[in-house]
């Protein structure tokens, strides 16, 4: 990742109210956090990590995994934060994408609410809507599988 982004994401975090964001590109990901003050201290200086892909947890006995959708091939957008998912910029509107349609990088195919700001999610990718892996209105979490393209 180029470190004019991350600095630009550091003056970003600071600008803004918010006090962690992160951002994921490929197989690199960079997590930024900074310290809210009070009133009595010093606010730390914002620190960059580049976070490495970890093992999966493993679960305590007697406690299964939740199942994972089947996925065909192609290639999988996730979630790039958690919040709400809309397949529609507004109620009653058509879906930015379907199944069988074409998309490239720079579509918008969906919407992540998170903290009541609606966040477009963008195509990275030139390719054709395979599945759809999540319903319009329900809650996704960092990482979580949306659709599917076929490149």
């Amino acid at each position: 990742m180029d470190i004019r982004k991350v600095k630009k994401l550091i003056e970003l975090l600071e600008e803004s109210g918010i006090s962690e964001i992160e951002i994921k590109e490929g197989e690199e990901s960079v997590r930024i956090s900074r310290a809210i003050s009070t009133p009595m201290m010093a606010a730390p200086a914002p620190v960059a990590q580049v976070a490495m892909p970890q093992a999966p947890a493993a679960l305590p006995m007697g406690m299964a995994a939740e199942p994972v959708p089947e996925i065909e091939e192609g290639t999988v957008i996730n979630s790039p934060m958690v919040g709400t998912y809309y397949a529609s910029p507004s109620p009653g509107s058509p879906a930015f994408v379907s199944i069988g349609q074409s998309v490239k990088p720079g579509d918008t195919i969906c919407i992540v609410e998170a903290m009541k700001i609606l966040n477009q999610i963008e195509c990275e990718i030139t390719g054709t809507i395979k599945k759809m892996l999540v319903e319009d209105g329900q809650p996704v979490e960092f990482g979580q599988p949306l659709m599917v393209v076929d490149e």
